[in-house]
């Protein structure tokens, strides 16, 4: 009877939602692997599917208020994750040029996904206690460290779209709880410093060249750096409105776009399924951000408040980078999109996430 009544509680809408864009993904990842002849990717995005969906659920029965009266148990978790991606540097697999995965059989388990959680978790408790203090520059500063240590450990691998990332969420969380304009455009301007003396001492090559392909992409070579994006683009355009159909786009079928099932996912769907699939993503999204930030709106503490705010912003930031990168109007730093990209680590991450939030709105 307990049970049935926990899940009366929960916001199906928000689950139903998900699980369509889960579906999507799928979707959208067998028919990419159609061209290939190798499914193996898509078997495994049922099994992650199925995990993520299990967990959800495991993760609403929980009370929330134990991460929110637990310091010890969220530094816990955050040294692990720290510990994780340190340990990438030693026992990970050198994929494309980055440690970014622990390689354990056919999986792959990539530990940012989940420090992403834990980080949202870690500066909800952190400003939820000192909401009050927030002129207080200090705040600023430790809140700074702890997103610091894992940016850092990331930006080696190198992985600088997670970096991005993970500054994104620092930063919308700092614009909710309240910090003051002045040390806002004073971070923008060190920003600004640390992007002029990173540009030639700490950017990659590859990396720069697709930052400038971004801005002048007349002078990308059109078979190297400027190749993605256009075929991106071409598969785009060429859906139309209805789309070709599934299994049906020539860029998808025929390879021309690389990497379909993950930083271009959104690409195959626009091609496959046309501008009528796009609009039905997006209306899908907007709904479940619309749940989450419902859930914000309505939470009596300030830590339920920041986390819901957090996961959104996190969803946000990686929807708006993903679709920006397939449509050419940012340059590319592999950002999967959020329960549609294949990625095992990412879709159970944002499920964990989703069964959080279900935590806050029963309990």
């Amino acid at each position: 009877m307990e049970i049935w009544r926990h899940f009366k509680k929960l916001d199906w809408i928000l689950i139903v939602t998900a699980l369509l864009l889960a579906g999507i993904g799928l979707l959208s990842i067998y028919s990419s692997s159609l061209g290939r002849g190798d499914f193996l990717n898509f078997k495994k995005q049922l099994i992650f599917f199925g995990i993520g969906i299990f967990l959800m659920f495991l993760t609403s029965f929980f009370d929330w208020r134990i991460l929110r009266e637990n310091s010890y148990l969220i530094l816990v978790l955050y040294f692990l994750c720290l510990f994780a991606l340190a340990g990438l540097f030693f026992f990970a697999p050198e994929i494309r040029g980055a440690k970014s995965w622990y390689k354990i059989g056919p999986i792959s388990f990539d530990p940012i996904e989940f420090t992403k959680i834990v980080l949202i978790i870690l500066l909800a408790k952190y400003f939820s206690i000192r909401h009050i203090e927030m002129y207080r520059i200090r705040h600023i500063l430790i809140s700074g460290l702890y997103i610091f240590l894992p940016s850092f450990l990331v930006f080696l691998q190198p992985d600088l779209g997670s970096v991005l990332i993970l500054l994104s969420l620092w930063l919308g969380i700092l614009i909710i709880s309240g910090i003051k304009i002045g040390h806002f455009l004073i971070l923008i301007l060190v920003g600004l410093l640390f992007l002029t003396f990173g540009w030639s001492t700490i950017l990659e090559e590859y990396q720069r060249e697709r930052i400038l392909s971004f801005i002048q992409p007349q002078l990308a070579d059109p078979l190297k750096i400027g190749w993605s994006q256009n075929q991106a683009k071409i598969a785009i355009g060429s859906g139309g409105i209805f789309g070709k159909g599934i299994g049906k786009g020539s860029q998808t079928q025929y390879r021309f776009l690389p990497e379909p099932q993950t930083d271009f996912i959104f690409a195959v769907l626009a091609e496959e399924t046309g501008l009528i699939g796009v609009l039905v993503l997006l209306f899908l999204f907007s709904i479940l951000i619309w749940r989450i930030l419902k859930i914000a709106l309505s939470s009596q503490t300030n830590f339920s408040r920041l986390f819901a705010t957090g996961f959104a912003i996190l969803l946000i930031s990686q929807i708006f980078i993903n679709i920006g990168m397939n449509l050419g109007l940012l340059p590319i730093i592999g950002i999967p999109l959020p329960l549609i990209s294949y990625g095992g680590s990412s879709l159970i991450a944002t499920f964990i996430g989703l069964g959080i939030l279900q935590s806050i709105k029963t309990h």
